[in-house]
């Protein structure tokens, strides 16, 4: 008997093959390949009569009739079998011609009547249907029960194996046996309130629509639905959260206005505003959960020193985590520097690097030294990366966590730092990727949100210019223009494409507006090892160019991943000092070290690169109140992407960015709806500000009334396995 939990491998009529290719789209069950749902609909309702059928060359249309000749035939040229029948109904007869597919004589016979749905073509013989859908038509199979043809049919996403076709074979019949016995999980009265199709009528709708209308209704039941489970979970963290116990420390004003008076600059209102939100939230007895996003060179650091400061005055510690070791010495060197007046004690902890700073003393010490520190409560803040949560290091009364680009750590990683303590911690999550509001309403949506709006007032907006093949030699001269008065540039190289790195695409797709979405287990791969031997071959063939052809007299170097570390920051260092003119790197290194005599970033091939990703290398330029440019080198840029470009000329504001590439690429491109595990559509509801504060509303509703869910078992059991499939933090 089969059921929703039925795997697979029990389903009939699929074969071992066929459930290996199954299991890699995540399709286990009965249930995962009802919810595998169509990415769109092609129209083939409109059965017409052959004569009128003749008339419409180049367009999709859909006939009936009785097959009266089949021919097969091999070219002698291009060696292409080629499969035709002629079919007649009343009106007229046409040929159908298949390429390459001679298996399909096994089936066609004289004498069946079939229907065919195709593209309307022109050859050396007259008009023919060009590898048409066909399915048979037999006297128990009325134009209603059709599955491929004569409808509107669903074409799902696919997979090397995988055919829309083959999908609607499997899933019809399991869905005409399973009829009526579907479970509902949405509550009755918000079936009533939205007037929502019933979920046996929607998974119906949803695979074989009577009507586009039918088929929109099903889609927004559903959309809803995935939304709604989004939101109770989120709002349940944040109720589970509110349950626990932090350690209260309240806002010591006049230490921290000691601390602004001691900044060579002044705070944006932006930033006075986040800081208070932030101090405010440390006062309170519960644990913060609170994410700071801003630009980068926003000045979110600044902000969370704040917060690290004022509960070091109280006698707890703060541990800050970044995500490589080049940012973690970066965050040492700024933190020391800004709090080198207020005896606070902070150490450096990664894989090779255990450094201690107090006041103006810095000093390298053993990681036994460092580890001992911390236990006993004489570090006020631990600056690290992974390295903070390795076996060994103790808290003696962790207070705050910081988790910079919090994106890159997973749940678990984050989840060891609140181990270490008694009460739990605050958390403190920094980001520099803009979220749109109707993300953070739903994905961010148990988390408060502080947001630095302004960059710092000395700072001049950056001159972004695209660069066409003829004007290279124009920027060329004007970089070099730069360089001999002391300043630094940055080259960007694009990624070389590689058919046999399946991977390549992934990671240009969420390298777009969230890498947020980067997968929680994600771990690399071969085709990353080649993906990244690919990087840095780019990397050493611009060197080679810049170093030999345009800028033999400037001083070059390159940096990419397979170099170590020491390696890297020795690089890096030179750079920042001055000893280097062009540093030339990939676009996987992070090179978000504060370089504030840079003011060239040039970027080969940016029309590959997503707008988010390019925000991010502008950044790094700007740092000072020096002018600075962005020259976006292009080869030749389709439409699509000529407007990205355009866009980043036009927008110096990540937000209005994010908002722009939403509205360019749509929302499945750029959060790839495949991480998540949610139909597209779904992923489209999450930029509806109407659709998620309605699906926030009735979450917020229901919770109310049931915070766990007792009365609605199925809802609840389908959203401990949306939780088990997504992280949300």
């Amino acid at each position: 008997m089969l059921s929703l939990h039925t795997k697979i491998e029990d389903i009939p009529r699929i074969g071992s093959a066929y459930q290996k290719r199954l299991k890699k789209m995540g399709i286990h069950t009965i249930a995962d390949l009802l919810y595998h749902f169509p990415s769109r609909y092609e129209d083939f309702s409109d059965v017409i009569e052959i004569a009128k059928a003749k008339k419409q060359l180049s367009q999709n249309v859909c006939v009936q009739g009785e097959i009266i000749e089949i021919e097969s035939a091999n070219t002698p040229r291009k060696f292409m079998n080629i499969t035709q029948i002629t079919i007649q109904d009343n009106s007229g007869e046409i040929k159908a011609l298949w390429f390459n597919q001679p298996y399909l004589l096994k089936s066609l016979k004289e004498g069946q009547f079939i229907c065919l749905a195709g593209k309307v073509a022109l050859g050396k013989e007259g008009i023919y249907l060009s590898n048409p859908i066909h399915e048979f038509i037999t006297e128990d199979v009325e134009n209603n029960e059709l599955t491929h043809t004569g409808r509107i049919i669903p074409i799902y996403p696919e997979t090397r194996g995988i055919t829309s076709r083959w999908l609607r074979y499997i899933i019809k019949p399991i869905l005409t046996i399973l009829e009526n016995q579907i479970p509902e999980s949405l509550p009755n009265d918000i079936l009533k309130k939205y007037k929502f199709l019933p979920i046996n009528e929607a998974i119906w709708q949803v695979h074989f629509p009577e009507s586009f209308e039918y088929a929109d209704a099903a889609k927004a039941r559903f959309s809803f639905e995935e939304l709604f489970l989004i939101q109770l979970s989120v709002l349940k963290e944040k109720a589970r959260l509110q349950l626990k116990k932090a350690p209260a420390f309240p806002l010591n004003a006049d230490l921290m206005k000691q601390f602004t008076d001691s900044l060579p600059f002044q705070l944006t209102d932006s930033q006075k505003v986040s800081a208070f939100q932030i101090l405010k939230d440390l006062e309170k007895p519960v644990p913060m959960s609170r994410l700071l996003q801003g630009d980068v060179g926003s000045g979110k650091t600044v902000v969370a020193t704040m917060a690290a400061l004022n509960v070091a005055k109280h006698k707890y510690q703060t541990a800050f985590m970044g995500p490589t070791e080049i940012l973690a010495k970066q965050h040492f060197k700024t933190i020391s520097k800004l709090l080198e007046n207020f005896d606070v004690s902070i150490g450096l902890l990664t894989s090779k690097n255990y450094r201690i700073a107090k006041q103006k003393d810095i000093s390298d010490v053993s990681r036994k030294s460092i580890l001992g520190d911390l236990e006993n409560g004489q570090l006020d803040i631990i600056i690290g990366t992974h390295s903070l949560i390795q076996k060994g290091v103790e808290f003696k009364n962790l207070g705050l966590a910081i988790v910079d680009e919090q994106h890159r750590f997973g749940v678990e990683q984050r989840a060891k730092l609140f181990d270490f303590a008694k009460l739990t911690p605050h958390l403190l999550s920094m980001t520099a990727t803009p979220i749109p509001r109707t993300l953070a309403l739903t994905v961010y949506g148990d988390l408060d949100v502080s947001l630095i709006s302004e960059m710092p007032k000395n700072r001049k907006k950056i001159k972004t210019i695209i660069v066409e093949p003829s004007q290279r030699k124009q920027a060329y001269e004007f970089i070099e223009k730069e360089v001999k008065q002391g300043r630094g540039v940055f080259v960007i190289c694009p990624k070389i494409e590689s058919k046999s790195s399946k991977i390549e695409a992934r990671i240009n797709e969420t390298t777009t507006m969230s890498s947020n979405f980067i997968p929680q287990n994600y771990a690399p791969t071969n085709n990353f090892a080649s993906l990244l031997q690919n990087d840095v071959k780019a990397v050493k063939e611009e060197y080679e160019r810049l170093s030999k052809e345009i800028f033999p007299d400037l001083r070059i170097t390159m940096l990419h991943g397979k170099m170590k570390p020491e390696e890297k920051e020795r690089i890096m260092l030179d750079f920042q000092k001055g000893e280097l003119d062009i540093l030339v790197s990939t676009s996987v290194v992070e090179v978000g070290v504060d370089v504030p005599r840079a003011t060239v970033m040039m970027i080969e091939g940016a029309e590959r690169f997503g707008l988010a990703q390019l925000h991010q290398f502008r950044g790094r330029v700007g740092r000072s109140n020096l002018q600075s440019y962005c020259f976006l080198f292009t080869t030749s840029p389709d439409q699509l992407n000529r407007k990205r470009l355009k866009a980043m000329v036009e927008l110096d504001s990540g937000f209005k960015l994010a908002e722009k590439d939403l509205e360019i690429r749509g929302p499945g491109s750029l959060y790839g709806s495949t991480q998540w595990g949610i139909p597209d559509f779904a992923m489209e509801g999450l930029f509806n500000i109407f659709l998620v504060e309605k699906t926030r509303s009735s979450a917020k509703e229901l919770l109310e009334k049931d915070p766990e869910l007792k009365d609605y078992p199925i809802l609840k059991e389908k959203l401990k396995l949306l939780q088990k499939k997504i992280h949300f933090e």
